[in-house]
């Protein structure tokens, strides 16, 4: 089962900033083999912390707004957000071990 929503320029604002949970933004694309590599990751930390943190998917190559908002320069890059603030920003492949840590103390 998936752990995960599906965001896109159009419902940023609505899905992201307004959530009363934080909100972990994948930003990723179908060729960047990296994103393939942490999406069984950030599926993990969804599904055991499903009631702290909502994990959503945000494809880079066909929303290209608020990628430039926020200043993504490569993939894969997440972000946490809570309360409508970047929190957390973590880019590149990481494991699942230096992740956690910097996410759980936002929850």
């Amino acid at each position: 089962m998936n752990q995960y929503i599906i965001v896109t320029d159009a419902d940023f604002e609505e899905k992201v900033l307004l959530s009363p949970i934080p909100v972990l933004v994948d930003f990723w694309a179908d060729w960047c083999q990296p994103c393939k590599q942490l999406d069984p990751i950030l599926e993990d930390i969804a599904s055991e912390h499903a009631d702290q943190v909502m994990l959503a998917k945000f494809n880079a190559d066909e929303n290209p707004m608020v990628i430039g908002s926020y200043g993504i320069m490569g993939l894969p890059t997440v972000l946490l957000f809570k309360n409508g603030q970047i929190v957390e920003r973590i880019t590149g492949f990481k494991p699942k071990h230096r992740i956690l840590p910097k996410l759980t103390v936002h929850f």
